[in-house]
Order: C-alpha cells, then sequence, then structure tokens
C-alpha cells in the first residue's frame, strides 16, 4: 500500500515551500506517492487576474518551468525516496458565490490547459491528456474559507465524469460524499508544513501513473490520518463508517 497526498502546493502558487523541500519533507516522512496541484487561475475573471497579479497562481509563461521542475525533483525524489511525483494542477474557478466555484485537480498532465473552459470541457481536455480529474473539497471544509459547492451541486450531472471525489480536505472528512457512493480520494490540500496533519490516501497500486489510476478507479484504497509523529490507520469502509454511526460529533 502507498501512503499518498495528491493535493499540494509550492511556491508556484499559494504554498509556503517549494518543490524541492517538498520532496525532501514528504520523502524523509516515508510517502510514497505524491502530486503538485498549483493553482492554475482563469485568466478573464476579475479574481483570476487578482490571483494572477499577487503571483498566487500559474500562468502561461510560468507553466513550463513548473513541469520542468517537477520532473527534475521528480527524477531525484524516486532516487532518493523512492517516492513518485505527479505533475498536476488545481483548476481554480473562484466566484464571490460559493455556488458558482470550483476546483479540479488534474493529476498527470503534461500541457497547459485553458482554465477558463467549462466544466464538462475541462475535464474532456484533462481526460485527453491520459490525466486524471478529481472533484477537490466539493462540500463545505468545515474551515473559514472559500468555499466551492458548484460540483456537488451538479453531482447528479458530473458523478461519473470524475474519477474520484474528494472526501476529505486537511483534518476534516466529509459524511456528504462518505455517503454518496461516489469514488473517494482524501488528501491534505497542503500549503503549510502544519498541514500534514491530515486524512490521506493508502493506495494499493505500484509505483507507476497508470497503476495509481486504475487503483483509484477501481477505489483500491484505505484511508490514513497521518498526525506526526505518529500515524493512526483507519480502514475504509467498515471501521470510519461505524465510527461515525457511533460517534454524533465526528463530524461537527
Amino acid at each position: 500500500m502507498m501512503l499518498t497526498d495528491l493535493h499540494i502546493h509550492s511556491t508556484f502558487s499559494d504554498g509556503k515551500l517549494s518543490i524541492p523541500e517538498l520532496v525532501d519533507f514528504y520523502g524523509s516522512r516515508g510517502f510514497k506517492i505524491i502530486a503538485i496541484t498549483d493553482h492554475l487561475c482563469e485568466e478573464e475573471t476579475f479574481l483570476g487576474k487578482a490571483s494572477n497579479f499577487l503571483k498566487k497562481t500559474l500562468t502561461r509563461h510560468t507553466f513550463q518551468e513548473y513541469l520542468r521542475m517537477i520532473k527534475e525533483e521528480g527524477d531525484r525524489a524516486l532516487m532518493q525516496y523512492g517516492m513518485m511525483v505527479i505533475p498536476g494542477i488545481e483548476i481554480t474557478k473562484n466566484s464571490i458565490s460559493f455556488h458558482r466555484s470550483a476546483h479540479i485537480l488534474a493529476l498527470g498532465i503534461s500541457e497547459y490547459i485553458n482554465p477558463d473552459g467549462s466544466i464538462l470541457d475541462l475535464i474532456t481536455k484533462i481526460k485527453d491528456q491520459g490525466a486524471l480529474a478529481i472533484a477537490a473539497h466539493p462540500v463545505s471544509t468545515r474551515l473559514i474559507e472559500h468555499q466551492t459547492y458548484h460540483l456537488w451541486d451538479k453531482r447528479e450531472e458530473l458523478y461519473d465524469k470524475f474519477d474520484a471525489w474528494e472526501v476529505a480536505s486537511g483534518p476534516h472528512l466529509f459524511k456528504e460524499v462518505m455517503e454518496s457512493g461516489l469514488p473517494m480520494i482524501a488528501n491534505s490540500d497542503f500549503h503549510h508544513p502544519s498541514h500534514i496533519r491530515s486524512w490521506k490516501t493508502l493506495i494499493n497500486c505500484e509505483l507507476s501513473f497508470n497503476s495509481l489510476s486504475v487503483a483509484i478507479k477501481q477505489q483500491q484504497i484505505e484511508f490514513v490520518f497521518y498526525e506526526e509523529p505518529a500515524k493512526i490507520k483507519i480502514k475504509y469502509p467498515e471501521v470510519i463508517l461505524n465510527f461515525y454511526r457511533n460517534t454524533e460529533n465526528l463530524f461537527s
């Protein structure tokens, strides 16, 4: 089983650690698969332009350097730690309205994607690259921050379009996603070293992107709560669901 975190931000957008620092941070903790998924904000909207001005997003001009850095550090990660680093992005469609905001993880990309397209168009472009499309934190994150409800509001239309839906963001499990029957993944949405304390996913796969993709689509996974210096392992689905049924305050 591979200890993974597939939602991580670097200094290419709004993360606190550089990509080399992230490789050492995760590699030294025994992770076997990580994905660097910096924000790629819309180019034409006001909020997207503001993120560009503040240098909190990838752009067309920084994208190739971003991929080059991930490739270079991925080679080092494999040699030094036996860890695979996946190139990814978090397509960031923010609106003043939470119900119009949506974030999509694209894992395993190799080419720039214009983030201004429709949700279905973006998913098609992701999958045309052989990449995975993940619905990021589609329900309330239980934190005081910008929320992204659009994908969840459209889940009946989109349920078979995404390869997985995030069932956790940081330390919080989402009971709505847990009980939905949708394919799931748990990530940290890492921006700061303190965010390592979060739900992660153990994936039954080999150390290759193809094997990882199959395992996620077939849900060959377990969820684990990672807390330094120890890891507390709870298996999905029986233990988590039973724990939830018998613990009223688990999701409060």
